[in-house]
Protein backbone atom coordinates (compact mmCIF):
# COMPACT_ATOMS: atom_id res chain seq x y z
CA UNK A 1 0.00 0.00 0.00
CA UNK A 2 1.14 3.69 -0.55
CA UNK A 3 0.71 6.02 1.79
CA UNK A 4 2.08 9.27 2.26
CA UNK A 5 1.01 10.37 5.96
CA UNK A 6 3.58 13.01 6.45
CA UNK A 7 1.95 15.38 3.34
CA UNK A 8 -1.34 15.77 5.31
CA UNK A 9 0.08 15.69 8.78
CA UNK A 10 -1.91 17.98 11.25
CA UNK A 11 -0.22 16.28 13.91
CA UNK A 12 1.66 18.75 16.20
CA UNK A 13 5.63 17.75 17.38
CA UNK A 14 6.17 16.13 20.53
CA UNK A 15 9.30 15.83 22.21
CA UNK A 16 10.00 12.46 23.76
CA UNK A 17 11.51 11.81 27.03
CA UNK A 18 13.95 9.50 27.74
CA UNK A 19 14.88 6.02 29.88
CA UNK A 20 17.38 3.56 30.00
CA UNK A 21 15.75 -0.20 28.85
CA UNK A 22 16.92 -3.22 30.60
CA UNK A 23 18.08 -5.69 27.77
CA UNK A 24 15.58 -8.96 28.02
CA UNK A 25 18.06 -12.01 28.42
CA UNK A 26 16.38 -13.70 25.83
CA UNK A 27 14.47 -12.82 22.26
CA UNK A 28 11.29 -11.30 22.04
CA UNK A 29 10.33 -12.77 19.11
CA UNK A 30 9.19 -15.39 21.39
CA UNK A 31 6.66 -13.74 23.14
CA UNK A 32 8.53 -14.45 26.44
CA UNK A 33 9.36 -12.04 29.24
CA UNK A 34 12.28 -13.22 30.43
CA UNK A 35 13.53 -9.83 32.48
CA UNK A 36 11.39 -6.60 33.53
CA UNK A 37 11.93 -3.89 30.95
CA UNK A 38 12.25 -0.56 32.53
CA UNK A 39 8.95 1.68 32.22
CA UNK A 40 9.36 4.88 30.31
CA UNK A 41 9.68 8.02 32.34
CA UNK A 42 6.32 10.54 31.14
CA UNK A 43 6.95 13.54 30.75
CA UNK A 44 4.80 16.50 29.86
CA UNK A 45 4.35 17.31 25.85
CA UNK A 46 1.02 18.87 25.54
CA UNK A 47 -0.61 20.90 22.81
CA UNK A 48 -3.02 23.01 22.54
CA UNK A 49 -5.62 20.62 20.97
CA UNK A 50 -4.19 17.49 23.27
CA UNK A 51 -3.32 19.62 26.43
CA UNK A 52 -2.97 16.09 28.88
CA UNK A 53 -0.80 14.03 26.47
CA UNK A 54 2.90 12.55 27.63
CA UNK A 55 5.87 11.55 26.35
CA UNK A 56 9.08 9.09 26.82
CA UNK A 57 10.57 6.72 24.55
CA UNK A 58 11.56 2.83 25.30
CA UNK A 59 14.80 1.16 24.03
CA UNK A 60 14.56 -2.17 21.47
CA UNK A 61 17.14 -4.29 20.17
CA UNK A 62 17.77 -3.19 16.04
CA UNK A 63 17.84 -6.88 15.75
CA UNK A 64 15.20 -8.65 18.22
CA UNK A 65 17.02 -11.93 17.61
CA UNK A 66 19.81 -10.04 19.15
CA UNK A 67 18.74 -8.72 21.96
CA UNK A 68 22.34 -7.53 23.07
CA UNK A 69 23.27 -6.16 20.25
CA UNK A 70 22.64 -2.68 18.93
CA UNK A 71 19.56 -0.93 20.37
CA UNK A 72 17.53 2.02 19.34
CA UNK A 73 14.68 4.00 20.64
CA UNK A 74 10.90 3.97 20.08
CA UNK A 75 9.11 7.31 20.85
CA UNK A 76 6.21 7.01 22.37
CA UNK A 77 3.24 9.12 23.47
CA UNK A 78 0.29 8.61 26.12
CA UNK A 79 -2.99 9.68 27.20
CA UNK A 80 -3.50 8.31 31.31
CA UNK A 81 -6.59 6.66 32.06
CA UNK A 82 -8.51 8.82 34.93
CA UNK A 83 -11.27 6.31 35.75
CA UNK A 84 -11.51 3.87 38.51
CA UNK A 85 -12.03 0.94 35.67
CA UNK A 86 -8.77 0.52 34.41
CA UNK A 87 -8.84 -1.46 30.95
CA UNK A 88 -4.82 -1.67 30.14
CA UNK A 89 -2.90 0.56 27.43
CA UNK A 90 -4.96 1.08 24.24
CA UNK A 91 -2.20 1.19 20.99
CA UNK A 92 -3.25 3.47 17.91
CA UNK A 93 -1.53 3.51 14.93
CA UNK A 94 -2.60 5.72 12.48
CA UNK A 95 -0.75 3.05 9.40
CA UNK A 96 1.69 4.14 6.41
CA UNK A 97 3.75 2.24 7.02
CA UNK A 98 5.94 5.53 8.28
CA UNK A 99 3.08 7.34 10.09
CA UNK A 100 3.56 9.33 13.02
CA UNK A 101 0.82 8.05 15.88
CA UNK A 102 2.06 10.59 18.53
CA UNK A 103 -0.50 12.69 18.23
CA UNK A 104 -3.23 9.81 17.28
CA UNK A 105 -3.25 9.27 21.03
CA UNK A 106 -4.24 12.45 21.62
CA UNK A 107 -7.11 12.50 19.18
CA UNK A 108 -8.11 9.24 19.92
CA UNK A 109 -8.44 10.23 23.86
CA UNK A 110 -10.11 13.05 23.19
CA UNK A 111 -12.81 11.92 20.37
CA UNK A 112 -13.91 8.64 22.08
CA UNK A 113 -16.68 8.92 24.45
CA UNK A 114 -15.02 10.58 28.09
CA UNK A 115 -16.12 7.47 29.88
CA UNK A 116 -14.57 4.77 27.39
CA UNK A 117 -11.38 7.05 27.08
CA UNK A 118 -11.16 6.99 30.73
CA UNK A 119 -10.54 3.41 31.11
CA UNK A 120 -7.44 3.41 28.91
CA UNK A 121 -4.09 4.42 28.58
CA UNK A 122 -3.95 5.73 25.32
CA UNK A 123 -0.81 4.82 23.63
CA UNK A 124 0.39 6.33 20.61
CA UNK A 125 4.41 5.50 19.12
CA UNK A 126 6.49 5.99 16.33
CA UNK A 127 7.36 2.99 15.04
CA UNK A 128 10.84 1.99 14.13
CA UNK A 129 12.48 4.50 11.98
CA UNK A 130 9.34 7.50 11.67
CA UNK A 131 10.01 10.91 13.61
CA UNK A 132 10.94 10.55 16.98
CA UNK A 133 11.83 7.60 17.02
CA UNK A 134 15.70 6.95 16.04
CA UNK A 135 17.86 6.40 13.97
CA UNK A 136 14.58 8.20 12.02
CA UNK A 137 15.30 7.60 8.45
CA UNK A 138 15.50 9.88 5.52
CA UNK A 139 16.97 8.45 2.43
CA UNK A 140 17.10 11.40 -0.35
CA UNK A 141 15.83 14.69 1.28
CA UNK A 142 14.21 16.51 -1.36
CA UNK A 143 13.01 13.95 -3.17
CA UNK A 144 9.64 15.42 -4.17
CA UNK A 145 10.72 19.01 -4.62
CA UNK A 146 8.70 20.25 -7.56
CA UNK A 147 8.44 20.34 -10.33
CA UNK A 148 8.83 15.93 -10.85
CA UNK A 149 8.41 14.89 -14.50
CA UNK A 150 5.44 14.04 -15.75
CA UNK A 151 4.93 10.92 -13.98
CA UNK A 152 2.71 9.75 -17.41
CA UNK A 153 5.89 8.29 -19.33
CA UNK A 154 4.69 9.40 -22.91
CA UNK A 155 8.35 9.36 -24.09
CA UNK A 156 11.05 7.00 -23.77
CA UNK A 157 13.42 9.44 -22.32
CA UNK A 158 10.03 10.27 -19.24
CA UNK A 159 10.66 6.85 -18.47
CA UNK A 160 14.46 6.63 -18.30
CA UNK A 161 14.15 9.48 -15.96
CA UNK A 162 11.37 7.72 -13.91
CA UNK A 163 13.58 4.51 -13.75
CA UNK A 164 16.44 6.37 -12.21
CA UNK A 165 15.23 8.10 -9.82
CA UNK A 166 14.00 5.21 -8.24
CA UNK A 167 16.98 3.19 -8.13
CA UNK A 168 18.82 6.01 -7.26
CA UNK A 169 16.73 5.97 -4.34
CA UNK A 170 17.33 2.37 -3.32
CA UNK A 171 20.71 3.45 -3.91
CA UNK A 172 20.68 6.14 -1.66
CA UNK A 173 19.15 4.41 1.15
CA UNK A 174 21.25 1.48 1.04
CA UNK A 175 24.25 3.70 0.63
CA UNK A 176 23.12 5.32 4.41
CA UNK A 177 21.52 3.23 6.21
CA UNK A 178 23.17 -0.25 4.88
CA UNK A 179 23.57 -1.70 9.10
CA UNK A 180 19.44 -0.59 9.40
CA UNK A 181 17.07 -1.44 6.56
CA UNK A 182 17.20 -5.50 6.99
CA UNK A 183 15.30 -4.19 10.60
CA UNK A 184 13.11 -2.35 9.45
CA UNK A 185 9.64 -4.30 8.34
CA UNK A 186 6.07 -5.39 9.66
CA UNK A 187 7.14 -7.93 11.63
CA UNK A 188 10.14 -5.95 13.26
CA UNK A 189 7.43 -3.58 14.35
CA UNK A 190 5.52 -6.01 15.75
CA UNK A 191 7.87 -7.26 17.99
CA UNK A 192 8.32 -3.56 19.04
CA UNK A 193 4.84 -3.61 20.04
CA UNK A 194 5.24 -6.66 22.27
CA UNK A 195 8.37 -4.59 24.14
CA UNK A 196 6.23 -1.62 24.48
CA UNK A 197 3.78 -3.67 26.77
CA UNK A 198 6.69 -5.33 28.66
CA UNK A 199 7.75 -1.60 29.18
CA UNK A 200 3.85 -0.35 30.32
CA UNK A 201 3.95 -3.63 32.42
CA UNK A 202 0.56 -5.09 30.16
CA UNK A 203 0.04 -8.88 30.34
CA UNK A 204 -2.35 -7.99 27.25
CA UNK A 205 -2.71 -5.15 24.70
CA UNK A 206 -5.70 -3.46 23.52
CA UNK A 207 -5.20 -2.29 19.71
CA UNK A 208 -6.84 0.21 17.31
CA UNK A 209 -5.38 0.43 13.85
CA UNK A 210 -6.16 2.56 10.76
CA UNK A 211 -5.33 1.19 6.81
CA UNK A 212 -1.72 -0.41 6.86
CA UNK A 213 -1.93 -0.01 11.09
CA UNK A 214 -4.61 -2.82 10.12
CA UNK A 215 -1.76 -5.50 9.13
CA UNK A 216 0.02 -4.47 11.72
CA UNK A 217 -2.09 -5.56 14.45
CA UNK A 218 -3.21 -8.71 12.70
CA UNK A 219 0.46 -9.32 12.10
CA UNK A 220 0.94 -8.48 16.00
CA UNK A 221 -2.17 -11.05 16.55
CA UNK A 222 -0.67 -14.09 15.10
CA UNK A 223 2.62 -13.67 16.49
CA UNK A 224 1.43 -12.71 19.99
CA UNK A 225 -2.12 -14.44 20.39
CA UNK A 226 -1.98 -14.48 23.88
CA UNK A 227 -1.47 -10.74 23.91
CA UNK A 228 -3.76 -9.35 22.41
CA UNK A 229 -6.97 -8.47 25.02
CA UNK A 230 -8.99 -6.24 22.42
CA UNK A 231 -8.59 -5.95 18.56
CA UNK A 232 -9.75 -2.75 16.32
CA UNK A 233 -8.99 -2.63 12.70
CA UNK A 234 -10.43 0.34 10.41
CA UNK A 235 -9.94 0.64 6.46
CA UNK A 236 -8.22 -2.43 6.47
CA UNK A 237 -5.36 -4.01 4.22
CA UNK A 238 -5.41 -7.03 2.61
CA UNK A 239 -2.96 -9.14 3.47
CA UNK A 240 -3.08 -11.69 0.47
CA UNK A 241 -2.02 -8.36 -1.86
CA UNK A 242 1.30 -7.47 0.00
CA UNK A 243 2.36 -5.66 -1.51
CA UNK A 244 2.31 -4.93 -5.58
CA UNK A 245 -0.67 -6.55 -5.88
CA UNK A 246 -2.71 -4.73 -3.17
CA UNK A 247 -0.99 -0.96 -5.12
CA UNK A 248 -2.65 -2.19 -8.17
CA UNK A 249 -6.03 -2.50 -6.96
CA UNK A 250 -5.96 0.40 -5.20
CA UNK A 251 -5.21 2.41 -9.02
CA UNK A 252 -8.42 0.41 -9.71
CA UNK A 253 -9.93 1.66 -6.66
CA UNK A 254 -8.74 5.52 -6.46
CA UNK A 255 -9.56 6.02 -10.35
CA UNK A 256 -13.24 5.25 -9.32
CA UNK A 257 -13.24 7.71 -6.81
CA UNK A 258 -12.06 10.44 -8.40
CA UNK A 259 -14.75 9.92 -11.13
CA UNK A 260 -16.93 10.06 -8.04
CA UNK A 261 -15.52 13.43 -7.07
CA UNK A 262 -16.13 14.60 -10.65
CA UNK A 263 -19.61 13.46 -10.77
CA UNK A 264 -20.53 15.55 -8.20
CA UNK A 265 -18.72 18.26 -9.39
CA UNK A 266 -20.82 17.65 -12.55
CA UNK A 267 -23.76 17.67 -10.07
CA UNK A 268 -23.14 21.57 -8.80
CA UNK A 269 -22.24 23.25 -12.44
CA UNK A 270 -24.44 25.86 -11.31
CA UNK A 271 -21.91 26.71 -9.11
CA UNK A 272 -18.51 25.19 -10.77
CA UNK A 273 -19.94 25.56 -14.28
CA UNK A 274 -17.70 23.28 -15.71
CA UNK A 275 -20.54 21.05 -17.19
CA UNK A 276 -23.52 18.99 -16.01
CA UNK A 277 -22.05 15.84 -17.59
CA UNK A 278 -19.32 14.14 -15.96
CA UNK A 279 -17.53 12.64 -19.02
CA UNK A 280 -17.14 15.91 -20.18
CA UNK A 281 -16.33 17.06 -16.83
CA UNK A 282 -13.40 14.30 -16.38
CA UNK A 283 -12.47 15.60 -19.74
CA UNK A 284 -11.73 18.86 -18.29
CA UNK A 285 -9.39 17.76 -15.38
CA UNK A 286 -7.47 15.98 -17.83
CA UNK A 287 -7.17 18.99 -20.25
CA UNK A 288 -5.90 21.10 -17.07
CA UNK A 289 -3.39 17.77 -16.18
CA UNK A 290 -1.75 18.35 -20.09
CA UNK A 291 -1.52 21.86 -19.73
CA UNK A 292 0.12 21.73 -16.48
CA UNK A 293 2.42 19.07 -17.93
CA UNK A 294 3.49 21.46 -20.76
CA UNK A 295 3.77 25.08 -18.30
CA UNK A 296 3.27 24.26 -14.47
CA UNK A 297 1.99 26.45 -12.24
CA UNK A 298 3.55 28.76 -9.86
CA UNK A 299 6.53 26.96 -10.95
CA UNK A 300 5.87 24.46 -8.57
CA UNK A 301 2.14 22.48 -9.90
CA UNK A 302 3.19 20.32 -12.82
CA UNK A 303 1.26 17.33 -13.94
CA UNK A 304 2.97 14.95 -10.74
CA UNK A 305 2.05 17.68 -8.28
CA UNK A 306 -1.85 17.66 -9.89
CA UNK A 307 -2.00 14.20 -9.08
CA UNK A 308 -0.94 15.09 -5.67
CA UNK A 309 -3.30 17.69 -4.72
CA UNK A 310 -6.31 15.46 -5.70
CA UNK A 311 -5.32 12.16 -4.45
CA UNK A 312 -6.62 13.04 -0.99
CA UNK A 313 -9.96 13.07 -2.64
CA UNK A 314 -10.08 9.90 -2.81
CA UNK A 315 -9.37 9.47 1.04
CA UNK A 316 -11.93 11.96 2.09
CA UNK A 317 -15.23 13.55 0.47
CA UNK A 318 -14.77 16.35 2.77
CA UNK A 319 -11.73 17.13 0.53
CA UNK A 320 -13.81 18.17 -2.58
CA UNK A 321 -15.29 21.09 -2.68
CA UNK A 322 -11.98 23.44 -1.90
CA UNK A 323 -10.70 20.67 -4.37
CA UNK A 324 -13.69 21.76 -6.66
CA UNK A 325 -13.16 25.74 -6.30
CA UNK A 326 -9.27 25.30 -7.11
CA UNK A 327 -10.11 23.23 -10.44
CA UNK A 328 -12.91 25.79 -11.09
CA UNK A 329 -10.54 28.62 -10.86
CA UNK A 330 -7.57 27.06 -13.26
CA UNK A 331 -10.21 26.27 -15.86
CA UNK A 332 -13.07 29.16 -16.27
CA UNK A 333 -10.91 31.74 -14.93
CA UNK A 334 -7.10 30.75 -15.99
CA UNK A 335 -5.83 31.61 -12.47
CA UNK A 336 -3.53 29.12 -11.32
CA UNK A 337 -2.73 30.87 -7.43
CA UNK A 338 -5.86 28.09 -5.94
CA UNK A 339 -3.71 25.53 -7.77
CA UNK A 340 -0.96 26.91 -6.02
CA UNK A 341 -2.24 27.35 -2.36
CA UNK A 342 -3.94 23.62 -2.74
CA UNK A 343 -0.24 22.12 -3.11
CA UNK A 344 1.03 23.77 -0.04
CA UNK A 345 -1.47 22.87 1.88
CA UNK A 346 -2.11 19.24 0.82
CA UNK A 347 0.67 17.72 -1.46
CA UNK A 348 4.51 19.30 -0.76
CA UNK A 349 6.31 17.03 0.71
CA UNK A 350 8.42 18.48 3.73
CA UNK A 351 11.13 17.27 5.67
CA UNK A 352 8.34 14.75 7.93
CA UNK A 353 7.45 13.40 4.24
CA UNK A 354 10.70 12.72 3.12
CA UNK A 355 11.09 10.59 6.47
CA UNK A 356 8.07 9.16 6.22
CA UNK A 357 8.29 8.00 2.80
CA UNK A 358 12.15 6.59 3.28
CA UNK A 359 10.29 4.35 6.07
CA UNK A 360 7.09 3.07 3.89
CA UNK A 361 9.47 2.24 1.07
CA UNK A 362 11.84 0.68 3.39
CA UNK A 363 8.82 -1.69 5.09
CA UNK A 364 7.47 -2.60 1.78
CA UNK A 365 10.76 -3.17 -0.16
CA UNK A 366 11.63 -5.96 3.08
CA UNK A 367 8.40 -7.35 3.31
CA UNK A 368 7.59 -9.51 0.77
CA UNK A 369 9.24 -9.80 -2.88
CA UNK A 370 8.38 -7.13 -5.88
CA UNK A 371 9.24 -8.03 -9.24
CA UNK A 372 13.15 -6.93 -10.51
CA UNK A 373 12.40 -7.49 -14.33
CA UNK A 374 11.23 -4.02 -14.91
CA UNK A 375 9.32 -4.82 -18.34
CA UNK A 376 6.47 -6.61 -15.79
CA UNK A 377 6.34 -3.00 -13.77
CA UNK A 378 5.74 -1.05 -17.19
CA UNK A 379 3.75 -3.61 -18.66
CA UNK A 380 1.41 -3.82 -15.87
CA UNK A 381 1.38 -0.26 -15.42
CA UNK A 382 0.11 0.46 -19.31
CA UNK A 383 -2.47 -2.43 -18.91
CA UNK A 384 -4.28 -0.63 -15.56
CA UNK A 385 -3.24 3.07 -16.82
CA UNK A 386 -5.75 1.69 -20.24
CA UNK A 387 -8.83 1.63 -17.58
CA UNK A 388 -8.07 3.52 -14.67
CA UNK A 389 -5.28 6.39 -15.83
CA UNK A 390 -5.72 8.73 -12.59
CA UNK A 391 -3.29 7.08 -10.75
CA UNK A 392 -1.74 4.59 -12.25
CA UNK A 393 1.55 5.85 -13.08
CA UNK A 394 2.26 7.53 -10.33
CA UNK A 395 1.30 4.96 -7.99
CA UNK A 396 3.77 2.92 -10.19
CA UNK A 397 6.75 5.50 -9.82
CA UNK A 398 6.29 5.79 -6.30
CA UNK A 399 6.93 1.84 -5.54
CA UNK A 400 9.32 1.69 -8.17
CA UNK A 401 12.55 1.76 -5.87
CA UNK A 402 11.23 -1.91 -4.76
CA UNK A 403 12.13 -3.44 -8.09
CA UNK A 404 15.96 -1.67 -7.57
CA UNK A 405 15.95 -2.80 -3.55
CA UNK A 406 19.28 -3.70 -2.06
CA UNK A 407 18.02 -6.05 0.95
CA UNK A 408 16.27 -9.36 1.12
CA UNK A 409 12.99 -9.47 1.03
CA UNK A 410 11.16 -11.48 3.83
CA UNK A 411 7.68 -14.11 3.20
CA UNK A 412 4.54 -12.22 3.73
CA UNK A 413 2.93 -13.19 7.25
CA UNK A 414 -0.24 -15.58 7.09
CA UNK A 415 -2.70 -13.59 9.64
CA UNK A 416 -5.36 -16.40 9.87
CA UNK A 417 -6.19 -17.14 13.21
CA UNK A 418 -8.72 -18.62 15.26
CA UNK A 419 -6.73 -18.19 18.39
CA UNK A 420 -7.87 -14.33 19.60
CA UNK A 421 -11.20 -13.10 21.24
CA UNK A 422 -13.97 -11.37 19.33
CA UNK A 423 -12.32 -8.89 17.11
CA UNK A 424 -13.77 -5.90 15.57
CA UNK A 425 -13.47 -4.76 12.15
CA UNK A 426 -14.80 -1.31 10.00
CA UNK A 427 -14.38 -1.18 6.56
CA UNK A 428 -15.86 1.48 3.88
CA UNK A 429 -17.45 -0.08 0.59
CA UNK A 430 -16.28 2.22 -1.29
CA UNK A 431 -12.60 3.29 0.24
CA UNK A 432 -9.99 4.08 -2.63
CA UNK A 433 -6.69 3.43 0.10
CA UNK A 434 -7.66 0.04 1.23
CA UNK A 435 -10.53 -1.30 -1.19
CA UNK A 436 -13.55 -3.65 0.34
CA UNK A 437 -12.41 -7.20 -0.23
CA UNK A 438 -9.88 -6.83 1.75
CA UNK A 439 -11.57 -6.06 5.41
CA UNK A 440 -14.45 -9.23 3.52
CA UNK A 441 -10.90 -11.28 3.30
CA UNK A 442 -9.79 -10.61 7.05
CA UNK A 443 -13.08 -10.72 8.36
CA UNK A 444 -12.69 -14.55 7.11
CA UNK A 445 -9.13 -14.83 7.84
CA UNK A 446 -10.22 -14.18 12.00
CA UNK A 447 -12.08 -16.75 13.47
CA UNK A 448 -14.84 -14.82 15.36
CA UNK A 449 -13.93 -11.58 14.25
CA UNK A 450 -17.18 -9.27 13.33
CA UNK A 451 -17.35 -6.57 10.39
CA UNK A 452 -19.01 -3.30 10.10
CA UNK A 453 -19.84 -2.00 7.07
CA UNK A 454 -20.41 1.62 5.98
CA UNK A 455 -22.72 1.29 2.91
CA UNK A 456 -21.57 3.40 0.06
CA UNK A 457 -19.01 5.04 1.75
CA UNK A 458 -15.88 6.77 0.19
CA UNK A 459 -13.81 7.53 2.87
CA UNK A 460 -11.01 6.18 4.69
CA UNK A 461 -10.79 5.80 8.10
CA UNK A 462 -14.54 5.31 9.24
CA UNK A 463 -14.76 5.46 12.86
CA UNK A 464 -14.36 8.57 15.32
CA UNK A 465 -14.81 10.90 12.07
CA UNK A 466 -18.89 12.00 12.79
CA UNK A 467 -20.64 8.31 11.63
CA UNK A 468 -22.50 8.01 14.75
CA UNK A 469 -23.72 4.52 13.87
CA UNK A 470 -20.06 2.93 13.31
CA UNK A 471 -18.72 5.06 16.58
CA UNK A 472 -21.71 3.30 18.49
CA UNK A 473 -20.10 0.08 17.67
CA UNK A 474 -16.55 1.20 18.60
CA UNK A 475 -17.64 2.27 21.60
CA UNK A 476 -19.61 -0.90 22.74
CA UNK A 477 -16.72 -2.83 22.00
CA UNK A 478 -14.20 -0.80 24.11
CA UNK A 479 -16.16 0.17 26.52
CA UNK A 480 -17.58 -3.62 27.44
CA UNK A 481 -16.08 -5.89 24.61
CA UNK A 482 -20.07 -6.27 22.71
CA UNK A 483 -19.50 -7.19 19.55
CA UNK A 484 -22.63 -7.02 16.97
CA UNK A 485 -23.64 -10.87 15.93
CA UNK A 486 -25.44 -10.22 12.34
CA UNK A 487 -25.67 -13.02 9.83
CA UNK A 488 -23.66 -13.13 5.94
CA UNK A 489 -21.06 -11.31 4.81
CA UNK A 490 -20.88 -8.05 7.30
CA UNK A 491 -22.72 -8.37 11.09
CA UNK A 492 -23.87 -5.10 11.17
CA UNK A 493 -24.38 -1.85 8.44
CA UNK A 494 -24.31 2.03 8.96
CA UNK A 495 -25.18 3.89 5.60
CA UNK A 496 -22.51 6.12 4.17
CA UNK A 497 -22.35 10.02 5.58
CA UNK A 498 -23.92 12.44 3.41
CA UNK A 499 -22.03 14.22 0.58
CA UNK A 500 -20.16 17.14 1.38
CA UNK A 501 -22.00 20.92 -0.01
CA UNK A 502 -20.20 22.76 -2.47
CA UNK A 503 -18.30 25.81 -1.52
CA UNK A 504 -18.54 29.40 -3.87
CA UNK A 505 -16.02 29.26 -6.28
CA UNK A 506 -14.84 32.70 -4.94
CA UNK A 507 -14.33 30.85 -1.65
CA UNK A 508 -10.47 30.73 -0.55
CA UNK A 509 -9.36 27.66 -1.85
CA UNK A 510 -7.53 26.46 1.40
CA UNK A 511 -8.18 22.74 1.52
CA UNK A 512 -8.92 20.95 5.04
CA UNK A 513 -8.75 17.80 6.11
CA UNK A 514 -12.27 17.89 7.61
CA UNK A 515 -11.56 16.16 10.66
CA UNK A 516 -7.96 15.71 12.28
CA UNK A 517 -8.39 12.33 11.84
CA UNK A 518 -7.71 12.11 7.81
CA UNK A 519 -5.22 14.71 8.62
CA UNK A 520 -3.43 12.00 10.70
CA UNK A 521 -4.15 9.23 8.53
CA UNK A 522 -2.40 11.35 5.60
CA UNK A 523 -3.07 9.94 2.04
CA UNK A 524 -1.30 7.71 -0.37
CA UNK A 525 0.32 9.87 -3.66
Amino acid sequence: MRERAAALCAAAVVVAGTLTAVPAEASAAHGVDIAKAARPTWKKCGTARYRTLQCASVTVPLDHANPRGRQISLALSRVPHTAKTYQGPLLVNPGGPGGSGLTLAGFVAATLPKKVAAQYDVIGFDPRGVGKSKPALTCAPGRSKPVRPDSVPSTPALERAGVSRAASFAKACAAKYASVLPYIDTVSAVRDMDAIRQALGARKINYFGYSYGTYLGAVYAKLFPQRVRRLVLDSIVDPGGVWYDDNIEQDYAFNDRHRAFLAWVAKYHSTYHLGTDPAVVESKWYAMRRALAKHPAGKKVGAAELEDIFVPGGYFNGYWPNLAVAFAAYVNRHDPGPLVTAYDKVGKVDAAGDNSYSVYTAVQCRDTAWPRDWARWRGDTWAVYAKAPFMAWSNTWYNAPCAFWRTAPLRPVDVANDALPPTLLFQATEDAATPYQGGVRVHHLLRGSRLVVERGGGNHGVTLSGNACLDRYLTAYLANGKVPRGKGEADAVCERRPDPKPLPTKAAPVPSSGSTLHGLLGHHG
